[in-house]
Protein backbone atom coordinates (compact mmCIF):
# COMPACT_ATOMS: atom_id res chain seq x y z
CA UNK A 1 0.00 0.00 0.00
CA UNK A 2 1.35 3.57 -0.88
CA UNK A 3 1.46 6.17 1.27
CA UNK A 4 0.93 9.48 -0.08
CA UNK A 5 0.23 12.30 2.33
CA UNK A 6 -2.20 15.43 1.48
CA UNK A 7 -2.91 18.20 4.47
CA UNK A 8 -1.74 15.73 6.51
CA UNK A 9 -3.90 12.01 6.02
CA UNK A 10 -3.56 9.32 3.89
CA UNK A 11 -6.27 8.20 1.59
CA UNK A 12 -7.61 5.70 4.22
CA UNK A 13 -7.73 7.89 6.74
CA UNK A 14 -10.30 10.73 4.50
CA UNK A 15 -12.02 7.32 3.86
CA UNK A 16 -12.28 5.98 7.04
CA UNK A 17 -14.00 9.67 7.94
CA UNK A 18 -16.65 8.97 5.24
CA UNK A 19 -17.08 5.67 6.51
CA UNK A 20 -17.88 6.66 10.41
CA UNK A 21 -19.81 9.37 8.67
CA UNK A 22 -22.34 7.28 7.29
CA UNK A 23 -22.49 4.99 10.31
CA UNK A 24 -23.05 7.52 12.62
CA UNK A 25 -25.80 8.65 10.51
CA UNK A 26 -27.79 5.66 9.10
CA UNK A 27 -28.12 1.72 11.04
CA UNK A 28 -26.70 -0.82 7.99
CA UNK A 29 -30.58 -1.67 7.83
CA UNK A 30 -32.03 1.95 7.42
CA UNK A 31 -29.60 2.90 4.54
CA UNK A 32 -31.80 4.51 1.76
CA UNK A 33 -33.72 3.95 0.16
CA UNK A 34 -34.94 2.25 3.11
CA UNK A 35 -36.26 -1.57 2.58
CA UNK A 36 -34.96 -2.03 -1.33
CA UNK A 37 -31.66 -3.66 -2.39
CA UNK A 38 -29.87 -0.95 -4.87
CA UNK A 39 -27.10 0.65 -6.10
CA UNK A 40 -27.16 2.85 -3.76
CA UNK A 41 -26.55 1.36 -0.43
CA UNK A 42 -24.27 -1.32 -3.03
CA UNK A 43 -22.37 1.12 -4.09
CA UNK A 44 -21.20 2.79 -0.62
CA UNK A 45 -20.82 -0.57 0.84
CA UNK A 46 -18.71 -1.81 -2.24
CA UNK A 47 -16.40 1.27 -1.43
CA UNK A 48 -16.34 0.36 2.34
CA UNK A 49 -15.63 -3.22 1.78
CA UNK A 50 -12.46 -1.71 0.24
CA UNK A 51 -11.37 0.12 2.82
CA UNK A 52 -12.08 -2.76 4.65
CA UNK A 53 -9.64 -4.55 3.20
CA UNK A 54 -7.08 -1.88 3.55
CA UNK A 55 -7.69 -1.62 7.22
CA UNK A 56 -9.51 -4.83 8.54
CA UNK A 57 -11.40 -2.45 11.28
CA UNK A 58 -14.15 -5.36 11.78
CA UNK A 59 -16.99 -2.63 12.01
CA UNK A 60 -17.16 -1.91 8.61
CA UNK A 61 -17.48 -5.69 7.91
CA UNK A 62 -20.08 -6.02 10.50
CA UNK A 63 -22.06 -3.05 8.86
CA UNK A 64 -22.07 -4.11 5.67
CA UNK A 65 -23.22 -7.58 6.55
CA UNK A 66 -26.18 -6.39 9.13
CA UNK A 67 -27.38 -4.65 5.47
CA UNK A 68 -27.20 -7.78 3.48
CA UNK A 69 -28.55 -9.80 5.83
CA UNK A 70 -32.01 -7.03 6.75
CA UNK A 71 -32.48 -8.22 3.45
CA UNK A 72 -33.05 -12.57 3.87
CA UNK A 73 -35.88 -14.11 4.36
CA UNK A 74 -36.30 -17.06 6.83
CA UNK A 75 -36.29 -19.21 4.50
CA UNK A 76 -33.04 -17.82 3.17
CA UNK A 77 -33.78 -16.21 -0.25
CA UNK A 78 -33.10 -12.40 -0.65
CA UNK A 79 -36.02 -9.72 -0.81
CA UNK A 80 -34.96 -8.29 -3.72
CA UNK A 81 -37.63 -4.95 -4.77
CA UNK A 82 -37.51 -4.84 -8.07
CA UNK A 83 -35.22 -7.27 -10.75
CA UNK A 84 -37.32 -5.49 -13.20
CA UNK A 85 -34.34 -2.70 -13.41
CA UNK A 86 -30.53 -3.87 -13.07
CA UNK A 87 -30.15 -1.57 -10.03
CA UNK A 88 -31.65 -3.28 -8.03
CA UNK A 89 -29.07 -6.42 -8.68
CA UNK A 90 -25.63 -4.58 -7.98
CA UNK A 91 -25.44 -5.00 -4.03
CA UNK A 92 -25.51 -8.65 -5.03
CA UNK A 93 -21.45 -8.37 -5.32
CA UNK A 94 -21.61 -7.71 -1.53
CA UNK A 95 -22.24 -11.70 -1.23
CA UNK A 96 -18.97 -12.87 -2.53
CA UNK A 97 -17.04 -12.00 0.79
CA UNK A 98 -19.96 -13.23 3.26
CA UNK A 99 -20.08 -16.59 1.63
CA UNK A 100 -16.09 -17.05 1.65
CA UNK A 101 -15.70 -15.92 5.27
CA UNK A 102 -19.27 -17.74 6.41
CA UNK A 103 -18.76 -20.30 3.75
CA UNK A 104 -22.91 -20.39 4.15
CA UNK A 105 -24.69 -21.37 1.50
CA UNK A 106 -27.49 -18.90 1.41
CA UNK A 107 -25.17 -16.55 0.36
CA UNK A 108 -24.07 -19.15 -2.68
CA UNK A 109 -27.84 -19.17 -3.18
CA UNK A 110 -29.00 -16.23 -3.39
CA UNK A 111 -25.75 -15.02 -6.05
CA UNK A 112 -27.01 -17.64 -8.41
CA UNK A 113 -30.70 -16.08 -8.59
CA UNK A 114 -29.45 -12.79 -8.92
CA UNK A 115 -26.90 -13.95 -12.05
CA UNK A 116 -29.41 -16.19 -13.40
CA UNK A 117 -31.87 -13.10 -13.66
CA UNK A 118 -29.38 -11.01 -15.25
CA UNK A 119 -28.75 -13.94 -17.38
CA UNK A 120 -32.44 -13.37 -18.69
CA UNK A 121 -32.95 -10.53 -18.64
CA UNK A 122 -34.81 -8.85 -21.22
CA UNK A 123 -32.33 -7.78 -24.55
CA UNK A 124 -33.09 -5.51 -27.33
CA UNK A 125 -32.84 -6.92 -30.91
CA UNK A 126 -28.88 -7.00 -30.80
CA UNK A 127 -28.51 -8.64 -27.54
CA UNK A 128 -27.71 -5.49 -25.21
CA UNK A 129 -29.56 -5.47 -21.48
CA UNK A 130 -32.49 -3.30 -21.86
CA UNK A 131 -31.59 -0.69 -18.63
CA UNK A 132 -34.80 -1.34 -17.12
CA UNK A 133 -38.36 -3.15 -18.00
CA UNK A 134 -39.57 0.16 -18.94
CA UNK A 135 -36.53 1.46 -20.94
CA UNK A 136 -37.32 -1.18 -23.58
CA UNK A 137 -34.76 -1.56 -26.12
CA UNK A 138 -32.61 0.84 -24.24
CA UNK A 139 -28.86 0.52 -23.34
CA UNK A 140 -27.69 2.90 -20.43
CA UNK A 141 -23.91 3.22 -20.18
CA UNK A 142 -24.51 2.40 -15.90
CA UNK A 143 -25.93 -0.90 -16.91
CA UNK A 144 -22.19 -1.47 -17.25
CA UNK A 145 -21.60 -1.57 -13.80
CA UNK A 146 -24.77 -2.92 -12.26
CA UNK A 147 -24.70 -6.47 -14.05
CA UNK A 148 -20.94 -6.93 -15.11
CA UNK A 149 -18.90 -7.24 -12.30
CA UNK A 150 -20.87 -9.60 -10.90
CA UNK A 151 -20.99 -11.56 -13.28
CA UNK A 152 -17.68 -12.01 -13.96
CA UNK A 153 -16.81 -12.81 -10.15
CA UNK A 154 -19.63 -15.73 -10.18
CA UNK A 155 -17.62 -16.80 -13.07
CA UNK A 156 -14.55 -16.97 -11.31
CA UNK A 157 -16.03 -18.29 -8.62
CA UNK A 158 -18.05 -20.62 -8.86
CA UNK A 159 -16.74 -21.82 -12.69
CA UNK A 160 -19.71 -20.69 -14.76
CA UNK A 161 -17.40 -19.63 -17.78
CA UNK A 162 -20.31 -18.59 -19.73
CA UNK A 163 -20.58 -15.43 -17.66
CA UNK A 164 -17.59 -14.12 -18.88
CA UNK A 165 -18.77 -14.34 -22.42
CA UNK A 166 -21.96 -12.40 -21.28
CA UNK A 167 -20.04 -9.52 -19.48
CA UNK A 168 -18.01 -9.03 -22.08
CA UNK A 169 -20.09 -8.91 -24.67
CA UNK A 170 -22.53 -6.34 -23.31
CA UNK A 171 -19.21 -4.31 -22.91
CA UNK A 172 -17.84 -4.52 -26.48
CA UNK A 173 -21.31 -3.98 -27.96
CA UNK A 174 -21.98 -1.01 -25.53
CA UNK A 175 -18.55 0.55 -26.85
CA UNK A 176 -19.29 -0.14 -30.69
CA UNK A 177 -22.51 1.78 -30.44
CA UNK A 178 -21.85 4.60 -28.10
CA UNK A 179 -18.21 5.84 -28.65
CA UNK A 180 -17.72 8.82 -30.47
CA UNK A 181 -15.22 8.40 -32.73
CA UNK A 182 -14.01 12.26 -32.89
CA UNK A 183 -13.76 12.54 -28.72
CA UNK A 184 -13.26 9.15 -27.90
CA UNK A 185 -16.17 9.64 -24.94
CA UNK A 186 -19.36 7.44 -25.08
CA UNK A 187 -22.55 8.76 -25.41
CA UNK A 188 -24.82 7.98 -21.88
CA UNK A 189 -27.58 6.04 -23.46
CA UNK A 190 -28.52 4.04 -27.01
CA UNK A 191 -31.65 3.37 -27.70
CA UNK A 192 -31.70 0.31 -30.45
CA UNK A 193 -35.37 1.41 -31.66
CA UNK A 194 -34.54 4.91 -32.38
CA UNK A 195 -38.07 5.74 -30.18
CA UNK A 196 -37.36 7.64 -27.58
CA UNK A 197 -37.68 11.63 -27.72
CA UNK A 198 -33.43 11.85 -26.29
CA UNK A 199 -33.01 9.39 -29.27
CA UNK A 200 -31.17 10.35 -32.81
CA UNK A 201 -33.34 8.94 -35.40
CA UNK A 202 -30.88 7.84 -37.18
CA UNK A 203 -28.19 6.19 -34.94
CA UNK A 204 -30.48 5.98 -32.13
CA UNK A 205 -27.70 8.16 -29.10
CA UNK A 206 -28.60 10.17 -26.47
CA UNK A 207 -27.05 13.76 -26.74
CA UNK A 208 -24.54 14.23 -24.46
CA UNK A 209 -22.00 12.83 -22.28
CA UNK A 210 -22.71 12.61 -18.73
CA UNK A 211 -19.92 12.41 -16.31
CA UNK A 212 -20.76 10.03 -13.63
CA UNK A 213 -22.25 7.36 -16.83
CA UNK A 214 -19.17 7.22 -18.49
CA UNK A 215 -17.26 6.71 -15.12
CA UNK A 216 -19.06 3.60 -14.48
CA UNK A 217 -17.66 1.91 -17.83
CA UNK A 218 -13.82 1.68 -16.32
CA UNK A 219 -14.38 0.89 -12.77
CA UNK A 220 -16.68 -1.75 -14.09
CA UNK A 221 -14.78 -3.58 -16.42
CA UNK A 222 -11.69 -3.11 -14.32
CA UNK A 223 -12.97 -4.95 -11.45
CA UNK A 224 -14.52 -7.47 -14.16
CA UNK A 225 -10.46 -8.11 -15.37
CA UNK A 226 -9.87 -8.63 -11.40
CA UNK A 227 -11.43 -12.28 -12.88
CA UNK A 228 -11.34 -12.73 -16.60
CA UNK A 229 -8.90 -15.90 -17.30
CA UNK A 230 -5.66 -14.52 -18.96
CA UNK A 231 -6.43 -16.35 -22.17
CA UNK A 232 -10.29 -15.18 -22.65
CA UNK A 233 -10.45 -13.94 -26.28
CA UNK A 234 -11.84 -10.93 -25.16
CA UNK A 235 -9.53 -9.98 -22.35
CA UNK A 236 -7.07 -7.91 -24.72
CA UNK A 237 -10.04 -6.40 -26.30
CA UNK A 238 -11.70 -5.50 -22.95
CA UNK A 239 -8.42 -3.72 -21.54
CA UNK A 240 -8.29 -1.94 -24.92
CA UNK A 241 -11.56 0.06 -24.77
CA UNK A 242 -11.13 0.67 -20.84
CA UNK A 243 -7.33 2.46 -21.86
CA UNK A 244 -8.98 3.90 -24.72
CA UNK A 245 -11.47 5.32 -22.76
CA UNK A 246 -9.63 6.64 -20.07
CA UNK A 247 -7.05 8.45 -22.35
CA UNK A 248 -9.78 10.46 -24.07
CA UNK A 249 -11.44 11.12 -20.47
CA UNK A 250 -8.34 12.86 -19.47
CA UNK A 251 -8.25 15.64 -22.21
CA UNK A 252 -11.33 16.72 -20.64
CA UNK A 253 -10.28 17.36 -16.97
CA UNK A 254 -10.11 20.86 -15.67
CA UNK A 255 -6.64 21.33 -14.59
CA UNK A 256 -7.36 24.56 -12.73
CA UNK A 257 -9.73 22.36 -9.85
CA UNK A 258 -8.55 18.91 -11.12
CA UNK A 259 -12.01 18.01 -11.50
CA UNK A 260 -14.41 16.87 -14.39
CA UNK A 261 -17.24 18.40 -15.46
CA UNK A 262 -21.08 17.49 -15.51
CA UNK A 263 -21.14 17.35 -19.07
CA UNK A 264 -17.61 16.41 -19.83
CA UNK A 265 -17.00 17.77 -23.02
CA UNK A 266 -18.11 21.37 -22.35
CA UNK A 267 -16.32 22.31 -19.74
CA UNK A 268 -17.22 26.36 -19.61
CA UNK A 269 -20.06 26.48 -21.04
CA UNK A 270 -23.03 28.30 -19.20
CA UNK A 271 -24.56 26.43 -16.84
CA UNK A 272 -22.08 23.28 -16.41
CA UNK A 273 -20.85 22.25 -13.13
CA UNK A 274 -17.57 20.25 -11.34
CA UNK A 275 -19.25 16.93 -10.46
CA UNK A 276 -17.63 15.10 -7.64
CA UNK A 277 -18.20 11.64 -7.85
CA UNK A 278 -17.79 10.91 -11.24
CA UNK A 279 -14.33 12.84 -10.41
CA UNK A 280 -13.61 10.21 -8.04
CA UNK A 281 -14.92 7.23 -10.34
CA UNK A 282 -11.95 8.25 -12.57
CA UNK A 283 -9.24 9.03 -10.47
CA UNK A 284 -10.10 5.25 -9.17
CA UNK A 285 -10.02 3.49 -12.71
CA UNK A 286 -6.92 5.52 -13.53
CA UNK A 287 -5.21 4.22 -10.74
CA UNK A 288 -6.25 1.00 -11.00
CA UNK A 289 -5.31 0.72 -14.50
CA UNK A 290 -1.71 2.34 -14.03
CA UNK A 291 -1.47 -0.16 -11.16
CA UNK A 292 -2.55 -2.64 -13.31
CA UNK A 293 -0.32 -2.11 -16.28
CA UNK A 294 -2.97 -1.45 -18.55
CA UNK A 295 -2.54 2.65 -18.83
CA UNK A 296 1.28 4.29 -19.18
CA UNK A 297 2.22 5.88 -15.26
CA UNK A 298 2.02 9.31 -17.08
CA UNK A 299 -1.65 9.32 -16.04
CA UNK A 300 -1.33 9.18 -12.57
CA UNK A 301 -0.74 13.15 -12.73
CA UNK A 302 -4.33 13.39 -13.70
CA UNK A 303 -5.28 10.90 -10.89
CA UNK A 304 -3.08 12.55 -8.77
CA UNK A 305 -4.77 16.13 -9.56
CA UNK A 306 -8.06 14.88 -9.46
CA UNK A 307 -8.16 13.08 -5.86
CA UNK A 308 -6.58 16.73 -3.99
CA UNK A 309 -8.92 18.02 -5.63
CA UNK A 310 -11.65 16.40 -4.23
CA UNK A 311 -9.89 16.47 -0.90
CA UNK A 312 -9.95 20.56 -1.70
CA UNK A 313 -13.70 20.56 -1.72
CA UNK A 314 -14.00 18.58 1.71
CA UNK A 315 -16.54 20.11 4.45
CA UNK A 316 -17.07 19.23 8.35
CA UNK A 317 -19.28 19.75 10.72
CA UNK A 318 -20.62 18.27 13.86
CA UNK A 319 -21.12 14.98 12.84
CA UNK A 320 -18.26 14.11 9.94
CA UNK A 321 -17.15 14.56 6.86
CA UNK A 322 -18.85 16.12 3.76
CA UNK A 323 -18.48 15.53 0.28
CA UNK A 324 -20.64 17.40 -2.09
CA UNK A 325 -21.07 18.34 -5.59
CA UNK A 326 -22.93 15.02 -6.12
CA UNK A 327 -25.25 14.37 -8.91
CA UNK A 328 -28.41 12.50 -8.16
CA UNK A 329 -29.65 9.63 -10.28
CA UNK A 330 -30.49 11.08 -13.52
CA UNK A 331 -32.39 9.94 -16.54
CA UNK A 332 -30.77 10.46 -19.96
CA UNK A 333 -31.86 13.71 -21.11
CA UNK A 334 -30.11 17.13 -23.36
CA UNK A 335 -27.47 19.86 -22.19
CA UNK A 336 -29.90 21.65 -19.75
CA UNK A 337 -31.25 18.22 -18.08
CA UNK A 338 -27.86 17.18 -17.02
CA UNK A 339 -26.55 20.79 -16.00
CA UNK A 340 -30.09 21.05 -13.79
CA UNK A 341 -29.54 18.40 -11.94
CA UNK A 342 -30.09 18.80 -8.35
CA UNK A 343 -27.12 18.00 -6.41
CA UNK A 344 -26.70 16.38 -2.72
CA UNK A 345 -24.08 15.98 0.02
CA UNK A 346 -22.81 12.73 1.22
CA UNK A 347 -25.38 11.01 -1.52
CA UNK A 348 -24.95 6.84 -0.55
CA UNK A 349 -23.46 6.88 -4.64
CA UNK A 350 -21.23 9.66 -4.38
CA UNK A 351 -19.63 8.24 -1.05
CA UNK A 352 -19.08 5.06 -2.42
CA UNK A 353 -17.23 6.54 -5.38
CA UNK A 354 -15.46 8.24 -2.84
CA UNK A 355 -14.75 5.40 -0.73
CA UNK A 356 -13.83 3.50 -4.22
CA UNK A 357 -11.46 6.46 -5.08
CA UNK A 358 -9.68 6.46 -1.38
CA UNK A 359 -9.19 2.34 -2.17
CA UNK A 360 -7.56 2.93 -5.34
CA UNK A 361 -5.20 5.87 -4.41
CA UNK A 362 -4.30 4.44 -1.26
CA UNK A 363 -2.96 1.44 -3.31
CA UNK A 364 -1.49 3.35 -6.21
CA UNK A 365 -0.17 6.45 -5.01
Amino acid sequence: MNTLVYKGKTAVDYAKEACDTMIKKFKAEDLPPKGRFHYHQGVLLSGMEKIYDLCKEEKYYEYIKAYVDSYFNQDGSINLHDIGMLDDLQPGVLLFKLFARTGEERYKNALTRIVNIIKEFPTNEEGGFWHKHNCQHQMWLDGLYMAGPICAQYAATFGSEEFFDLTAFQALLMEKKTRDPVTGLWYHAWDCSKQKAWANKETGLSKEFWGRSIAWVPVAILEELDHFPKEHKDREEMIRLTTDLLKAVCKYQDKASGLWYQVVDKGGREGNWLESSCTCLFVAAICKAVREGYLDKVYLENAELGYKGIINRLKYDENGVIIDNICIGTGVGDYKHYCDRPTSENDLHGVGAYLIMASEVAKTL
